[in-house]
């Protein structure tokens, strides 16, 4: 049993509850660990709504999908201070992290595939230095993410994350598919396989961070997501789909954001000049 709070809680939630619970001489359950978060605020103030300051829940869900801010709010989570909210490294944030490694990894490999392999996890070849190098940094990374993880320090289980998904941009683009596929199928065939497993890996880790996002990453290599967290041998953790699973690319994952909609959004909600 965990609880999530912020740190003004952590008095309340620590002593007087627990105190009233046992005060009250019934058996529930009390908690096992409780995460404490500092303050996130606006601009290096405080949010106010009668002040412009601030964009809240229903509008935030107004103007963007839910995963673009649980990815932002989580990799800067206030956790060793208090952290502050600019429009400016927003959208920096999205349009690196979401948009330009993880949304262009997936598009990329699936649509090609889609045009060299019929749609489908290619067979033939065997794994070369490359892709042992790519177990390798890939093991290593997964530790660190498990750790933070379990250690429950959401900032760094999110750049964890986020170096596994560059891992895997950078291992596209030493290894070149579009290039192999026109003289040696059998090389090309080998880095589509593991780039394609790569996504599959990239649905299970990005599940308890941004889901609805995994579902569709899971969704483009016919993978049915599961609680199951995966190991750090990297080597098997890219060799789970099944030669012949059917692949399909759909709609952009992650769209940028565009200085003009950050322009009407401080003007609406407050911005450095609020």
């Amino acid at each position: 049993y965990i609880q999530f709070m912020g740190k003004d809680n952590v008095a309340f939630h620590t002593i007087s509850f627990p105190a009233t619970v046992i005060g009250s001489g019934q058996s529930w359950k009390m908690v096992d660990t409780l995460k404490a978060f500092n303050w996130l605020n606006w601009y290096g103030g405080k949010f106010s709504t009668s002040m412009n300051r601030g964009v809240f829940m229903d509008q935030a869900l107004e103007i963007l999908p839910a995963d673009y801010w649980r990815w932002y709010l989580i990799a800067n989570s206030p956790e060793g201070s208090d952290s502050s909210f600019t429009w400016d490294q927003f959208q920096n944030t999205i349009n690196k992290d979401l948009a330009d490694v993880l949304g262009n990894f997936v598009n990329r490999i699936v649509k090609f595939t889609e045009s060299k392999f019929g749609g489908a996890v290619p067979d033939g070849g065997e794994a070369g230095p490359l892709e042992e190098k790519l177990y390798a940094d890939l093991s290593a990374l997964m530790i660190e993410a498990t750790e933070a993880f379990d250690a429950m320090e959401m900032r760094k289980a999110a750049q964890a994350v986020r170096r596994i998904w560059v891992l895997g941009n950078e291992y596209l683009q030493e290894a070149a598919p579009w290039t192999a596929f026109k003289t040696d199928t059998d090389r090309a065939a080998v880095i589509v396989r593991h780039g394609l497993n790569l996504v599959r890996l990239y649905a299970v880790l990005a599940q308890p961070l941004i889901p609805f996002a995994a579902q569709s990453i899971a969704d483009s290599v016919s993978v049915a997501l599961a609680l199951d967290w995966p190991s750090t041998d990297a080597k098997s953790e890219l060799s789970k789909l099944p030669i012949g699973t059917p692949v399909k690319s759909g709609e952009v994952l992650f769209k940028k954001i565009e200085d003009e909609q950050v322009t009407e959004w401080a003007t609406r909600f407050g911005g450095a000049d609020s």
